[in-house]
């Protein structure tokens, strides 16, 4: 009863319900099965890769990992990756996020947007092996 038209708020279910008219429940469901597969893809990568860790469970379409080679302490490895995820940032190609679990800085993948397909994460997922490589861990 908040949020209808006739009491001047703004109808915010209207973003959902034009998203679910469109595509229906099967079709929702197909897209969040998609990005849940992408995630999960992005992270047998990551865990492929000398050097990259997944720091959380990923049972949806967000990924939490860094990027922890030997030879550093923590805040040597907490700086790495956020220079990691300015450094991929700044190119305007992806945009990653960050959190903070345990302590450590985690960088975070999320996907979400309708049109993602693999080609896009696997784009980011080079940007993010770009970008290690351009850093010096010791800096």
């Amino acid at each position: 009863m908040d949020y209808g038209v006739q009491l001047g708020r703004r109808f915010r279910s209207l973003k959902l319900w034009m998203v679910m008219r469109s595509f229906g429940t099967d079709g929702l469901a197909s897209r969040i099965r998609e990005h849940v597969r992408l995630a999960q893809e992005f992270a047998k990568w990551v865990e492929a890769e000398a050097g990259w860790e997944i720091m959380a469970p990923h049972p949806f379409s967000l990924v939490c990992f860094r990027y922890a080679p030997e030879g550093l302490d923590e805040v040597q490895t907490n700086t790495l990756n956020q220079r990691i995820m300015d450094d991929v940032n700044a190119t305007g190609e992806v945009f990653l996020s960050h959190t903070k679990l345990r302590g450590m800085f985690v960088l975070r993948l999320a996907i979400g947007n309708i049109r993602t397909e693999e080609k896009q994460v696997a784009h980011a997922w080079d940007r993010l092996r770009e970008a290690r490589g351009l850093i010096r861990p010791s800096a």
